[in-house]
């Protein structure tokens, strides 16, 4: 075969199937392909309803979704650097474990 042979073939590009991906729109699980567009984008679309998304749209969305997202407050959760407890909690307080019994 001869690079005259192959002028006219254009290559596909191979589709990869992402193990354990879910579709965010059907919610189908291990229906889901990413390939490269013409555009070089990274491209994950569903097999079974259809879906795609850009790898730039995820970007906006993930970003937009920072945004709006804001820590809550619990009491696990410092506040001003200092933990939350209840009014009727004390910290366990372990014995031997004091640096006054060295």
């Amino acid at each position: 075969m001869t690079d005259s042979d192959n002028a006219g073939f254009k290559p596909t590009r191979p589709r990869r199937f992402i193990a354990g991906a879910v579709c965010p729109k059907c919610s189908e699980m291990d229906r889901t392909v990413m390939y490269t567009n013409d555009d070089g984008d990274e491209v994950r679309e569903c097999i079974s309803c259809g879906y795609s998304q850009t790898s730039k749209e995820q970007a906006q969305e993930d970003s937009q979704a920072n945004n709006l997202a804001t820590e809550l407050t619990t009491r696990v959760t410092p506040v001003d650097g200092k933990a939350l407890l209840d009014e009727d909690v004390k910290p366990l307080k372990i014995l031997g474990l004091d640096d006054s019994d060295n």
